[in-house]
């Protein structure tokens, strides 16, 4: 008689740090005492205190990555560790570990490959108006560009599945990492979920990493480029379109003038009305050969993903192994 061979999935916590130490023995044993099984990943990113250590006599497997940058752990972590379901944590304590149970048993009952721990109360973490007006501004903008799956892109509370880690190309190097995660979900409509969770605030001493305008700045970029990527007809119909507007400002009254007089004298303003109208045409030609090329690319994206399996190898010997051994 055949007996079937049930494993439990293993779990990946991953908490990418920088100058964390006044937090991350806390956020370590908090994880530790709501997911028993889990393995802890503590990634740090060049930090000047003591933020390895006590994360280590914490518990956790530390790990340092000399790139600095949100991304570069992110695609380190996400190419060194095997696991069954992987999730992610900042380990300054302003996401609750005891969430991450609710976050896990919605992957698995829902069969997402990824679930989003919205937050709470972001808008008055620290009291930053910036950062606040910025998290509505850019949420608002990508529900525009790339559709309504999320509603907070800038959440690093996440849990993942393993096709989605797996399969994700991870190109950026700071906080710009969670809108990336976010636009490749939306691409290739892969299943997520979101729940709404506290948000708490920070610990006396412990300061951000983030900077308004610089990491705005970056965030714009990634939208820009990332745009360019997935939706390039749309992307260059845009310039298409503004070349086309700059062409007739300048050449309308041209020919007007012309049909009136017979007379052309200014011809500068026409070869520069014309220039633009045929860049216009050639960015319009770009952007449909781009789009494609884009879809080549999202196909061979989700190939990719569908190819690689939902756990590991279940014929390790105990449920824990491989990513123990990472």
């Amino acid at each position: 008689m055949v007996h079937e061979v049930r494993y439990e999935p293993t779990i990946a916590v991953l908490l990418p740090c920088y100058n964390e130490e006044l937090t991350i023995a806390d956020v370590v044993r908090r994880f530790r005492e709501a997911l028993p099984i889990a393995t802890i990943y503590v990634y740090d990113n060049n930090s000047k205190d003591l933020t390895a250590l006590k994360a280590r006599a914490a518990g956790a497997v530390v790990v340092r990555e000399p790139r600095q940058g949100k991304g570069n752990v992110v695609r380190r972590m996400f190419a060194d560790i095997d696991a069954d379901i992987y999730l992610m944590a900042d380990g300054d304590g302003t996401y609750a570990p005891e969430d991450a149970p609710l976050l896990i048993n919605t992957l698995l009952t829902e069969r997402c490959d990824m679930v989003v721990g919205t937050r709470r109360g972001v808008t008055d973490d620290a009291g930053r108006q910036g950062h606040a007006f910025g998290n509505r501004l850019f949420n608002s903008l990508y529900k525009r560009l790339f559709g309504r799956d999320f509603t907070d892109i800038f959440s690093g509370y996440r849990v993942f599945s393993r096709r989605f880690v797996k399969s994700f190309p991870a190109v950026s190097g700071g906080f710009e990492i969670e809108t990336e995660m976010s636009v490749h979900a939306s691409q290739l409509k892969l299943p997520v979920s979101e729940i709404a969770l506290d948000y708490g605030r920070r610990v006396e001493g412990s300061s951000s990493k983030l900077s308004t305008f610089q990491d705005g700045a970056r965030i714009l970029w990634m939208f820009t480029m990332l745009l360019k990527e997935t939706q390039p007809l749309r992307f260059f119909g845009a310039i298409s379109m503004l070349l086309l507007m700059a062409s007739a400002v300048l050449g309308v009254p041209v020919f007007v003038e012309f049909a009136e007089t017979g007379l052309v004298p200014r011809i500068p303003t026409w070869v520069l009305s014309v220039g633009l109208l045929l860049l216009s045409m050639l960015m319009l030609a770009t952007g449909l050969v781009l789009d494609s090329v884009s879809r080549g690319r999202a196909e061979q994206k989700r190939i990719f993903y569908l190819s690689m399996p939902g756990r590991q190898n279940s014929t390790a010997s105990t449920p824990g192994a491989s990513n123990k051994a990472a």
